[in-house]
């Protein structure tokens, strides 16, 4: 099964505003971070404001945050607000004419898999998934790297 590029940057654009505690986070942004279009960006925001894990502020200073906190946001349930079927072969779908429909043991066993998938991801929350952003460094700081016992630096 392969997610739609939808579903996945709908996780990232989740993951970006999730990682930004309350503040506002703008189309423009998430799409430079990302490399994804505006345009896109702009469907995405939209369908995850309607199944209420964004709230949205429009105009001058607006944009986009949490609608409820990173914990209470599934993975499995933005998974299935945002693919539009589940229909992993033929006999998943609406209008199915395969020939095997009803004597085909295939379609339980891709079914109780989908299924498996679908638990494992309700398992996680956003913030499960969400990395905190690095502490800022002082202006002109250099990070600590430390190395290995046993290294040698040349």
């Amino acid at each position: 099964m392969r997610l739609t590029a939808m579903t996945d940057y709908s996780l990232r654009l989740l993951m970006h505003v999730g990682q930004h505690g309350g503040r506002l986070c703008t189309i423009a942004e998430i799409a430079q971070v990302y490399g994804i279009s505006e345009a896109h960006l702009m469907k995405i925001t939209h369908q995850l404001a309607l199944a209420g894990f964004l709230e949205t502020l429009r105009g001058r200073g607006g944009g986009m945050r949490l609608a409820r906190p990173a914990a209470e946001i599934r993975i499995g349930d933005v998974v299935r607000a945002m693919e539009p079927d589940f229909a992993v072969v033929e006999c998943f779908a609406t209008g199915n004419v395969c020939t095997l429909s009803g004597q085909c043991r295939l379609t339980g066993v891709l079914h109780g898999s989908l299924a498996a998938f679908m638990e494992n991801l309700d398992r996680y929350t956003l913030a499960d998934i969400l990395e905190p952003l690095p502490a800022a460094l002082p202006l002109g700081a250099q990070p600590i790297v430390f190395k290995a016992r046993g290294s040698h630096a040349k």
